[in-house]
């Protein structure tokens, strides 16, 4: 970090909900969160929904519960997100389609296919990966305006993620967000939430105060991203 990064202090840094992709769990993120709770983050939540969840607008809508549940149990008004794979499109949906904004202050994706992906495990085989097809309802619905949204993106991509066809589709390009589109090299798809390098960036991504020159949407839109690997 350079000298114009305020990191929040401890006390200031909300809860972090992680939600894992498609056929996984929350097991998957147990060295990022060692990492993020050796670096001062108290209070994370690894949120498993399950396998047989058939539509991305009902796990966004379970997803909105818990999050009202965490807030209320540590009696925060907001919580950071980091989303791998299907669980960045969760999270995104309950952000943009269901007020989510209000609760959400960072949004961190990983290897999203925010425009959709020709690749997919199982082919169509199953509702949910057929909603993560290009000009599906469900990201249709995500392309419209968004005015006022409150929640700050991070989106990592990799230029080694086999599963994101195009690559770039794990970029959130849109006119309304506030986005930090990040280029990760030579890490694959699986390896988003467990790569040491990446799980420092997640850090500082989420460490970052608003009111900084790097939280700001003209800094978050700048082209090229950045490499960390």
């Amino acid at each position: 970090p350079d000298d114009t990064t305020a990191p929040l202090p401890t006390e200031a840094k909300p809860p972090v909900v992680l939600l894992h992709g498609f056929i996984d769990n929350r097991s998957v993120f147990v060295l990022l969160r060692r990492s993020l709770a050796q670096h001062g983050r108290r209070q994370i939540e690894s949120l498993n929904y399950s396998p047989l969840t058939c539509d991305i607008r009902t796990a966004a809508e379970l997803l909105g519960r818990h999050i009202e549940e965490i807030c209320e149990r540590t009696g925060r008004e907001r919580v950071d997100i980091v989303g791998h794979s299907l669980g960045g499109l969760i999270a995104r949906y309950y952000v943009q389609r269901l007020g989510g904004d209000l609760r959400v202050r960072t949004l961190v994706t990983l290897g999203t296919p925010h425009g959709g992906t020709r690749v997919a495990p199982l082919a169509d085989a199953h509702p949910i990966v057929r909603q993560m097809r290009p000009g599906s309802p469900v990201l249709e619905e995500l392309r419209e305006p968004a005015p006022d949204c409150r929640t700050r993106f991070v989106a990592f991509w990799s230029d080694l993620d086999h599963l994101m066809d195009p690559l770039e589709t794990a970029c959130v390009d849109h006119p309304d967000l506030f986005v930090q589109n990040v280029r990760v090299s030579g890490i694959g798809h699986l390896a988003l939430p467990v790569h040491p390098a990446v799980a420092a960036e997640i850090r500082q991504a989420l460490d970052l105060d608003e009111t900084t020159p790097e939280a700001t949407p003209e800094a978050g839109n700048r082209a090229g991203g950045l490499t960390v690997a």
